[in-house]
């Protein structure tokens, strides 16, 4: 067994394939003459579907849906506002789904799973909290194995995303979960201890997506392929929102994207769509500040960036309004040296976080954010020069 990105169309039609008949079977949704189950959350670049496989054929799935623009599909009914009072993204684990051969088998698709899920967010994803909307049948397994916490203490007797069945919802804080997997875990024999298989246990079998650049999410998914799964085996673009249809431009905002998006009508205009498109980032990197002993370097990280400039959060005070040498940690291999401006401090009333204006810029950072615009997919990145105009 292999565990991996789903990132080729017989990939994903097999993810789709085994989430379909996992939910019909449940009564979650009814059969669709796809076979698949996709919804408008799979067709976004903050979305990966994680995927394993059992030579070679795709035995369980699960997606990872980071809030974006539209959201995530338990917000509809939950109040995520505790969460937002906290720092860090929220990723909804959706589409869980395990091959009608493999239900019976102990849990030897589903740790797996959990596993890659757990070590992917923690690593590559940038992700904080996890929220879940489940059955209630299942709310258990959460609950007592991986300590997932209820958002609210009554459970919705209806949800429209799973055909109206009941759901609890329920949220996970990886950045505790280590303290509270290795008290209650630590002393259980090595079959039972998920402190260590989460967080020491090596998988070699886990095939984690290869980058170039520090950036945070994996999208896969060309004009082609959305094509593909959204227009013509389904029919899923053409049920949206006009709202929805406007988002769905601003993120695919590239020629080779608008012949297979949903058309939109005249009156968007209403509709509020951020300008200019912002990229989830995680490099490290430090400004060098004039002080009145000498030059002072100050570490800081570098979580989004766009055209226009980028944004940071750091532990100490930076100076505003004052031109400061930046060096950034771009990739393993990639090291940007400009100038740069801190104009403000602000995100969601967190401290320790600043936008930042660029000064000149060198090739090295031209060549990343013009690929983070261009490219379709994660591994376009690999060859970023050629997106350099």
């Amino acid at each position: 067994m292999i565990l991996k990105i789903a990132e080729t169309q017989e990939e994903l039609e097999a993810c789709f394939a085994v989430l379909h008949d996992a939910y019909v079977d449940s009564g979650f949704m009814k059969p669709d003459p796809s076979g698949m189950r996709v919804t408008i959350y799979h067709a976004l670049p903050t979305t990966t579907t994680l995927c394993a496989k059992y030579d070679g054929q795709v035995v369980g799935t699960i997606s990872l849906i980071r809030e974006s623009a539209l959201g995530v599909p338990l917000q509809t009914i939950f109040d995520l506002s505790p969460l937002r009072e906290k720092e860090g993204y929220i990723a909804e684990v959706s589409a869980l789904a395990i091959h009608r051969k493999f239900r019976k088998t102990g849990g030897t698709i589903l740790f797996p799973l959990m596993k890659f899920m757990y070590e992917y967010c923690t690593t590559f994803f940038d992700t904080r909290h996890l929220v879940i909307a489940v059955n209630p049948s299942h709310i258990e397994m959460y609950e007592s194995l991986l300590f997932f916490q209820r958002l609210t203490a009554t459970m919705v007797e209806s949800y429209d995303f799973v055909n109206g069945a009941p759901a609890i919802g329920a949220t996970l804080d990886l950045k505790e979960a280590p303290e509270v997997f290795k008290k209650q875990y630590a002393s259980k024999p090595p079959h039972r201890n998920l402190y260590a298989y989460f967080l020491t246990v090596k998988m070699p079998n886990i095939q984690f997506p290869n980058r170039r650049f520090f950036t945070t999410n994996d999208p896969v998914l060309t004009p082609e392929l959305l094509n593909h799964f959204f227009n013509v085996r389904t029919k899923t673009f053409e049920n949206l929102s006009e709202r929805q249809k406007a988002l769905l431009h601003s993120i695919y905002d590239l020629p080779d994207y608008w012949s297979v998006l949903p058309a939109l009508s005249d009156n968007r205009e209403d509709i509020p769509i951020r300008r200019h498109q912002r990229f989830s980032v995680k490099c490290p990197a430090k400004i060098t500040v004039l002080a009145a002993d000498g030059p002072q370097e100050i570490l800081i990280e570098v979580i989004e960036v766009s055209r226009r400039g980028f944004q940071a959060r750091a532990h100490d005070l930076l100076p505003l309004n004052t031109w400061c040498d930046m060096t950034v940690q771009l990739g393993k291999a990639d090291i940007s040296h400009f100038r740069a401006l801190a104009l403000r401090e602000n995100n969601n009333g967190f401290l320790g976080y600043y936008g930042f204006r660029l000064g000149e810029p060198d090739t090295i950072w031209e060549k990343f954010v013009s690929a983070l615009y261009r490219s379709t997919t994660y591994t376009d990145l690999e060859s970023a020069t050629r997106f350099l105009s």
